[in-house]
Protein backbone atom coordinates (compact mmCIF):
# COMPACT_ATOMS: atom_id res chain seq x y z
CA UNK A 1 0.00 0.00 0.00
CA UNK A 2 1.05 3.30 -0.88
CA UNK A 3 2.80 5.28 2.89
CA UNK A 4 1.68 8.78 1.44
CA UNK A 5 -2.01 7.95 1.11
CA UNK A 6 -2.85 6.90 5.07
CA UNK A 7 -6.40 8.31 5.10
CA UNK A 8 -7.25 5.74 2.25
CA UNK A 9 -6.27 3.14 4.52
CA UNK A 10 -8.37 4.15 7.22
CA UNK A 11 -11.85 2.30 7.25
CA UNK A 12 -14.86 3.56 9.69
CA UNK A 13 -16.78 0.83 10.79
CA UNK A 14 -20.53 1.38 11.95
CA UNK A 15 -21.86 -1.73 13.60
CA UNK A 16 -25.45 -2.12 13.81
CA UNK A 17 -26.25 1.24 13.46
CA UNK A 18 -30.17 1.49 14.04
CA UNK A 19 -31.15 5.03 12.10
CA UNK A 20 -30.15 5.40 8.35
CA UNK A 21 -29.90 9.49 9.02
CA UNK A 22 -26.81 8.40 11.27
CA UNK A 23 -25.18 6.87 8.44
CA UNK A 24 -25.52 9.70 6.05
CA UNK A 25 -24.62 12.24 8.40
CA UNK A 26 -21.18 10.14 9.16
CA UNK A 27 -20.47 9.59 5.79
CA UNK A 28 -21.15 13.27 5.07
CA UNK A 29 -18.37 13.82 8.21
CA UNK A 30 -15.99 11.05 6.58
CA UNK A 31 -15.79 13.07 3.27
CA UNK A 32 -14.92 16.78 5.09
CA UNK A 33 -11.58 14.87 6.91
CA UNK A 34 -11.03 13.10 3.42
CA UNK A 35 -11.93 9.53 4.81
CA UNK A 36 -13.47 7.31 2.35
CA UNK A 37 -13.99 3.71 3.27
CA UNK A 38 -17.43 2.75 5.05
CA UNK A 39 -18.18 -0.34 6.53
CA UNK A 40 -21.37 -1.11 7.71
CA UNK A 41 -21.95 -4.22 9.83
CA UNK A 42 -25.71 -5.23 9.95
CA UNK A 43 -27.36 -2.19 9.97
CA UNK A 44 -31.43 -1.94 10.43
CA UNK A 45 -31.92 -0.14 7.49
CA UNK A 46 -29.87 0.86 4.67
CA UNK A 47 -29.79 1.82 1.75
CA UNK A 48 -32.21 4.30 2.71
CA UNK A 49 -33.67 7.38 1.27
CA UNK A 50 -32.79 9.61 4.84
CA UNK A 51 -29.35 8.33 4.06
CA UNK A 52 -28.87 9.54 1.20
CA UNK A 53 -30.49 12.73 2.23
CA UNK A 54 -28.56 13.48 5.38
CA UNK A 55 -25.10 12.26 3.09
CA UNK A 56 -25.49 15.71 1.18
CA UNK A 57 -22.65 15.69 -1.41
CA UNK A 58 -20.84 12.78 0.16
CA UNK A 59 -23.61 9.97 -1.11
CA UNK A 60 -20.64 8.38 -3.27
CA UNK A 61 -19.26 6.96 0.21
CA UNK A 62 -22.99 5.30 0.56
CA UNK A 63 -22.58 3.86 -2.85
CA UNK A 64 -19.46 2.66 -2.27
CA UNK A 65 -20.15 1.41 0.98
CA UNK A 66 -19.53 -2.45 2.42
CA UNK A 67 -22.31 -4.13 4.07
CA UNK A 68 -20.41 -7.16 6.26
CA UNK A 69 -22.80 -9.87 8.17
CA UNK A 70 -19.75 -10.01 10.94
CA UNK A 71 -17.58 -7.36 12.06
CA UNK A 72 -14.98 -10.02 11.24
CA UNK A 73 -15.89 -9.54 7.90
CA UNK A 74 -15.49 -5.44 8.14
CA UNK A 75 -12.30 -5.89 9.85
CA UNK A 76 -10.31 -9.26 9.79
CA UNK A 77 -7.84 -8.00 7.77
CA UNK A 78 -6.61 -4.84 9.15
CA UNK A 79 -3.55 -5.20 11.24
CA UNK A 80 -5.32 -2.33 14.44
CA UNK A 81 -8.78 -1.69 15.30
CA UNK A 82 -9.48 1.19 17.81
CA UNK A 83 -12.77 0.70 19.45
CA UNK A 84 -14.91 4.16 20.42
CA UNK A 85 -16.80 3.52 23.65
CA UNK A 86 -17.74 5.64 26.73
CA UNK A 87 -18.49 3.31 29.39
CA UNK A 88 -15.17 2.18 31.88
CA UNK A 89 -14.91 -1.64 31.04
CA UNK A 90 -13.95 -4.51 33.09
CA UNK A 91 -10.75 -5.82 31.22
CA UNK A 92 -10.79 -3.10 28.93
CA UNK A 93 -7.81 -3.19 26.37
CA UNK A 94 -5.37 0.04 26.92
CA UNK A 95 -7.49 3.16 26.20
CA UNK A 96 -6.37 6.13 24.63
CA UNK A 97 -7.86 9.87 23.99
CA UNK A 98 -8.64 10.65 20.92
CA UNK A 99 -5.54 12.12 19.70
CA UNK A 100 -3.57 9.32 21.26
CA UNK A 101 -6.13 7.02 19.22
CA UNK A 102 -5.29 9.06 15.65
CA UNK A 103 -1.87 8.84 16.24
CA UNK A 104 -1.25 5.34 16.18
CA UNK A 105 -3.71 4.27 13.85
CA UNK A 106 -2.16 6.98 11.15
CA UNK A 107 0.95 5.12 12.17
CA UNK A 108 0.09 2.20 11.06
CA UNK A 109 -2.21 3.41 8.32
CA UNK A 110 1.01 4.18 6.28
CA UNK A 111 1.54 0.09 5.79
CA UNK A 112 -1.61 -1.40 6.41
CA UNK A 113 -5.75 -1.34 6.44
CA UNK A 114 -6.87 -0.02 9.96
CA UNK A 115 -10.08 0.47 11.90
CA UNK A 116 -11.75 2.56 13.75
CA UNK A 117 -15.16 0.91 15.28
CA UNK A 118 -18.43 2.70 16.24
CA UNK A 119 -21.41 0.78 18.03
CA UNK A 120 -25.17 0.91 18.33
CA UNK A 121 -26.36 4.61 18.95
CA UNK A 122 -28.86 3.38 22.03
CA UNK A 123 -26.22 1.10 23.92
CA UNK A 124 -23.09 1.67 22.10
CA UNK A 125 -20.54 -1.45 21.18
CA UNK A 126 -20.92 -5.00 22.87
CA UNK A 127 -17.50 -6.52 25.02
CA UNK A 128 -17.52 -9.34 22.47
CA UNK A 129 -17.18 -6.42 19.82
CA UNK A 130 -14.73 -4.78 21.36
CA UNK A 131 -12.39 -8.07 22.53
CA UNK A 132 -12.01 -7.97 18.83
CA UNK A 133 -9.85 -4.65 18.97
CA UNK A 134 -6.46 -3.81 20.03
CA UNK A 135 -7.22 -0.22 21.49
CA UNK A 136 -10.42 1.37 23.06
CA UNK A 137 -10.98 5.22 22.58
CA UNK A 138 -12.62 7.77 24.74
CA UNK A 139 -13.43 11.07 23.36
CA UNK A 140 -13.42 14.13 26.34
CA UNK A 141 -16.17 15.59 26.85
CA UNK A 142 -18.32 17.44 29.89
CA UNK A 143 -19.30 15.06 32.99
CA UNK A 144 -22.61 16.86 32.71
CA UNK A 145 -23.09 15.64 29.05
CA UNK A 146 -20.88 13.50 27.49
CA UNK A 147 -23.10 11.83 25.22
CA UNK A 148 -21.92 12.39 21.67
CA UNK A 149 -24.17 11.43 18.72
CA UNK A 150 -22.67 9.05 16.02
CA UNK A 151 -22.10 11.15 13.51
CA UNK A 152 -20.73 13.90 15.70
CA UNK A 153 -17.87 11.28 16.82
CA UNK A 154 -17.16 10.43 13.52
CA UNK A 155 -16.34 13.94 12.81
CA UNK A 156 -13.86 14.38 15.66
CA UNK A 157 -12.01 10.91 15.17
CA UNK A 158 -11.66 11.82 11.61
CA UNK A 159 -10.13 15.63 12.41
CA UNK A 160 -7.72 14.43 15.31
CA UNK A 161 -6.64 11.64 12.04
CA UNK A 162 -6.21 14.18 9.77
CA UNK A 163 -4.43 16.21 12.32
CA UNK A 164 -1.75 13.66 12.69
CA UNK A 165 -1.23 12.74 9.52
CA UNK A 166 -0.21 16.59 9.11
CA UNK A 167 1.72 16.48 12.59
CA UNK A 168 3.88 13.88 11.28
CA UNK A 169 6.68 14.51 9.20
CA UNK A 170 9.13 11.95 10.38
CA UNK A 171 8.15 8.25 9.89
CA UNK A 172 9.41 4.68 9.95
CA UNK A 173 10.37 3.68 6.38
CA UNK A 174 8.30 -0.19 5.24
CA UNK A 175 11.49 -1.55 5.08
CA UNK A 176 12.15 -1.17 9.27
CA UNK A 177 8.13 -0.92 9.51
CA UNK A 178 7.13 -4.59 11.20
CA UNK A 179 4.30 -6.36 9.62
CA UNK A 180 1.54 -6.43 12.61
CA UNK A 181 -0.61 -9.84 12.11
CA UNK A 182 -4.03 -9.42 10.92
CA UNK A 183 -7.11 -8.88 13.38
CA UNK A 184 -7.81 -12.30 11.07
CA UNK A 185 -4.39 -14.29 11.92
CA UNK A 186 -5.24 -13.04 15.28
CA UNK A 187 -8.63 -14.36 15.86
CA UNK A 188 -7.46 -18.17 14.38
CA UNK A 189 -4.26 -17.52 17.00
CA UNK A 190 -7.00 -17.26 19.56
CA UNK A 191 -9.01 -19.99 18.50
CA UNK A 192 -6.05 -22.05 18.81
CA UNK A 193 -4.82 -21.14 22.06
CA UNK A 194 -8.02 -21.54 23.50
CA UNK A 195 -8.25 -25.27 21.95
CA UNK A 196 -5.11 -26.28 23.56
CA UNK A 197 -6.02 -24.59 27.16
CA UNK A 198 -9.08 -26.75 27.13
CA UNK A 199 -7.26 -29.88 25.64
CA UNK A 200 -4.45 -29.32 28.86
CA UNK A 201 -7.18 -28.84 31.50
CA UNK A 202 -6.29 -25.35 31.89
CA UNK A 203 -9.43 -24.20 30.77
CA UNK A 204 -12.89 -24.92 31.64
CA UNK A 205 -14.61 -25.29 28.51
CA UNK A 206 -17.98 -24.24 30.02
CA UNK A 207 -16.53 -21.41 31.22
CA UNK A 208 -14.13 -19.83 28.62
CA UNK A 209 -14.92 -16.45 28.48
CA UNK A 210 -13.43 -14.60 31.45
CA UNK A 211 -9.91 -16.15 30.60
CA UNK A 212 -10.04 -15.78 27.58
CA UNK A 213 -10.72 -12.21 27.56
CA UNK A 214 -7.76 -11.74 29.42
CA UNK A 215 -5.86 -13.77 27.57
CA UNK A 216 -6.81 -11.08 24.79
CA UNK A 217 -6.23 -7.71 26.61
CA UNK A 218 -2.87 -9.48 27.49
CA UNK A 219 -1.68 -9.83 23.74
CA UNK A 220 -3.41 -6.78 22.64
CA UNK A 221 -0.80 -5.00 24.68
CA UNK A 222 1.86 -6.92 22.88
CA UNK A 223 1.06 -5.17 19.55
CA UNK A 224 1.51 -9.02 17.62
CA UNK A 225 3.29 -9.35 14.59
CA UNK A 226 3.02 -11.75 11.88
CA UNK A 227 6.18 -13.68 12.50
CA UNK A 228 5.37 -13.34 16.60
CA UNK A 229 1.83 -15.14 15.88
CA UNK A 230 3.34 -17.81 13.68
CA UNK A 231 6.23 -18.56 16.30
CA UNK A 232 3.25 -18.49 19.12
CA UNK A 233 0.97 -20.93 16.68
CA UNK A 234 4.24 -23.10 16.00
CA UNK A 235 4.44 -23.70 19.68
CA UNK A 236 1.01 -24.54 20.24
CA UNK A 237 1.02 -26.87 17.09
CA UNK A 238 4.09 -28.35 19.13
CA UNK A 239 1.82 -29.59 22.40
CA UNK A 240 -1.48 -30.25 20.49
CA UNK A 241 -2.01 -33.49 21.88
CA UNK A 242 -5.01 -34.40 19.15
CA UNK A 243 -2.60 -33.93 16.13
Amino acid sequence: MNPTLPLDNVRIVLSHTSHPGNIGAAARAMKTMGLRNLYLVNPKLFPDNEADARASNARDLLETAHICNSLQAAIGDTCLVAALTARPRDLSHPTLDARQAASELIKHARYAPVGLLFGRESAGLTTPEISQCQLTVHIPASPNYSSLNLAAAVQIMGYELRMALEDTVAVTSPENQSELASLREIESFYEHLEKIMIQSGFLDPRQPRKLMRRMRRLFARAGLEKEEVNILRGILSAIDVEK
